[in-house]
């Protein structure tokens, strides 16, 4: 069958397929375009507790684990066993980035310490997919963009709602005026963790709490404060508003295609030490330059909707529901008429749900690995919908509105907005 003919075949199935509540998969869930053994590339892999593990597990579909590092003892030795190349294990990541049989870098870290080793690893000459949210805050993307474009090396990030045909075929459908003007965007991401205080304890001596910590202070250890738990931690991460907000606003933002101006943040916190610090609960409303709105809750049905002039489409993780999707079935948009990311691989086949789209989300990378072609989840792109969840951040924690410069990345007139744009990184762990 030719490309062209096998690319109609899948257009007239996804538009049959998109039909429903909840889209089946439109083919079988098999690999295309697999490397053979002579082309497969040596993969590094930082941070492999579960979803770094995750994204390990599909690279091998590509190339072949050769080291593995992470700072928790236990978890490096599980993933030594897991692999049947029998990696390279180091505690220190420089030793992994060292190493001439590393050409791709997966980073599966706590989000504080995404940025350094992200330019640490294209400075090495390394090729990287990192996991989201990108940065911990907007003055680090705008050094590892930077960064990014000097050495021309490929990041993928791990957004991959991108690479779900849910998310994917809701912003089309939008970029295409299936839903008309956009005026509005509702986005739900869920409540963040509550807890403490903690009690102090001894630092396990399977764990260097000096390098988990990184750039941020250095403060007794509590077992709250990492693996899963980091992101109800200030110093580490944003709560939902970077955890979920990395997917959920990066597809509003997606389909807005602009950038904030105005955002106007409020929420709730505790005040008890040695306890989770983000907010208790948030709400923040925003403005972009082209005039669309944005509303995000921690209430609600997690997903996104999408109001237009002339119709609204919502969708999560789970479906894909309004009236433009189920006109589909008698006015279908072929895939082959996708086009806004021009470097997909349209014979890929569609899927959707966390571990098959990162199946598609994994094989784009490499396939860009090969193209030097920008990934679907591209930094440049990654910068911006992350930028948009810290503008949150800080407007809650500041207590009021705030107006935002997209073109020079500052706030207006706000020197203490723009105070909260970097934060004192420790010495010893600057990102430079």
């Amino acid at each position: 069958m030719s490309s062209l003919s096998r690319r109609s075949v899948i257009g007239a199935a996804a538009g049959a397929a998109m039909t429903a509540v909840t889209i089946p998969r439109a083919f079988a869930a098999t690999l295309t375009k697999p490397r053979f053994l002579n082309e497969r590339l040596g993969v590094g892999a930082i941070g492999l507790r579960y979803q770094g593990s995750v994204i390990a597990h599909k690279a091998q579909m590509y190339g072949d684990i050769v080291a593995v590092c992470d700072v928790d003892r236990h978890v490096r030795d599980q993933a030594k066993a897991a692999f049947g190349s029998t990696p390279a294990s180091f505690e220190d990541y420089q030793q992994l980035l060292a190493r001439k049989d590393v050409d791709v870098v997966l980073i599966g870290t706590p989000d504080h310490w995404h940025t350094k080793m992200v330019i640490d690893a294209c400075r090495a000459g390394k090729d990287v997919y990192c996991e989201k949210p990108l940065t911990l805050t907007i003055d680090e993307g705008k050094q590892l963009t930077k960064v990014v474009r000097e050495t021309g090396r490929i990041v993928q990030v791990g957004s991959w709602q991108r690479s779900d045909e849910r998310f994917r075929l809701a912003v089309e459908m939008i970029r295409a005026g299936r839903i008309g003007k956009l005026k509005q965007v509702d986005v739900v991401l869920g409540k963040n963790g509550v807890g403490g205080p903690f009690v102090k304890r001894p630092v396990p001596s399977n764990l260097n709490w000096n390098l988990w910590q990184g750039q941020t202070p250095d403060v007794p250890y509590l077992e709250e404060r990492c693996h899963y738990t980091f992101r109800w931690w200030y110093e580490y991460s944003g709560g939902q508003m970077t955890d979920w907000g990395a997917h959920h606003v990066d597809i509003a933002q997606w389909a807005i295609h602009s950038n904030p101006v105005e955002i106007d943040g409020r929420g709730r916190f505790g005040n008890g030490v040695d306890s989770y610090n983000v907010p208790l609960d948030f709400t923040v409303d925003y403005l972009f330059e082209n005039g669309v709105r944005m509303t995000v809750r921690d209430e609600g049905e997690n997903g996104i909707l999408f109001t237009g002039d002339q119709g609204r489409i919502f969708v999560n993780r789970g479906k894909i529901t309004g009236a433009p999707v189920e006109r589909l079935a008698t006015d279908p948009l072929p895939r082959e008429a996708w086009n806004i990311y021009s470097a997909d691989n349209l014979e890929r086949p569609l899927r959707a749900g966390k571990l098959d789209a990162i199946i598609n989300h994994m094989g784009n990378f490499f396939d860009c690995v090969e193209s030097r072609k920008q990934p679907i989840s591209d930094v440049e792109s990654q910068h911006r919908s992350v930028s948009s969840c810290h503008l949150a951040n800080i407007s809650i924690r500041l207590g009021r509105k705030l107006q935002w410069n997209p073109t020079n990345e500052q706030f207006v007139a706000d020197k203490e907005a723009d105070s909260y744009l970097r934060r004192e990184q420790r010495k010893g762990f600057e990102t430079t």
